[in-house]
């Protein structure tokens, strides 16, 4: 009875809240790269299909000429749940176009994360691996004293409940990051059908550089 009651509840809530690396957060992206370390908070506000409530990470990129690597943490109460899921996961991002005198960038994504079991009544819901694989492209706006980098990404996601199948499905990221000297600002929307509904994350955050990123 208690399997049926878990089985029940994941169909309920789309089998599961989290939908990127970072349960509660857009699939954040930087086509343009960079060098150096950069420092990212973040903010992550899923819509009704997507649990709701608010979430709260932090992320840490060391980036090289082409390649960059990012860890990150967040946590996420979802509207309903009687506690909240911590994730824990990373990115690594690998740059095929773009520098200093191109205006165009272009990525591929290579993401995965683990977010711990939350609770719903007396249904837990297990622990979920996920993981992310797509590109994405930018392009760099030239504004004196400010960078702006409109930028779209797509990719496929895999989430894995333990215990439960795997689900596989496409999902799309529309955002900008804007930088003006070593501060700077991102922010994003997700979208990815899961469950048989459309689930919407915005997600917003601030940044600091401790090199400025290539281009600037």
């Amino acid at each position: 009875m208690k399997r049926m009651a878990t089985i029940a509840a994941l169909i309920a809530f789309g089998a599961t809240p989290a939908v990127a690396q970072w349960a509660g957060m857009p699939v954040w992206n930087n086509p343009k790269g960079g060098t150096g370390v950069t420092i990212d908070g973040d903010l992550g506000f899923p819509n009704t299909n997507g649990g709701k409530g608010t979430a709260y990470g932090a992320r840490a990129t060391v980036g090289f000429a082409n390649i960059s690597v990012t860890a990150g943490l967040s946590n996420w109460k979802p509207d309903g749940y009687s506690s909240s899921t911590t994730s824990v996961g990373g990115t690594a991002q690998f740059k095929v176009i773009g520098g200093s005198l191109i205006p165009v960038a272009m990525n591929f994504q290579l993401g995965a994360g683990t977010a711990s079991a939350v609770t719903s009544g007396t249904v837990t819901q297990p622990k979920i691996t996920m993981v992310v694989a797509g590109a994405g492209i930018s392009v760099n706006v030239p504004t004196p004293g400010l960078s702006i980098e409109p930028y779209l990404s797509l990719g496929e996601r895999w989430n894995k409940a333990s215990g439960f199948s795997t689900q596989s499905n496409f999902g799309w990221v529309i955002g900008a990051n804007l930088g003006f000297g070593m501060m700077g600002l991102h922010l994003a929307y997700d979208s990815q059908k899961l469950g048989g509904a459309t689930r919407g994350i915005i997600g917003v955050g601030a940044h600091v550089a401790l090199k400025a990123p290539i281009g600037m």
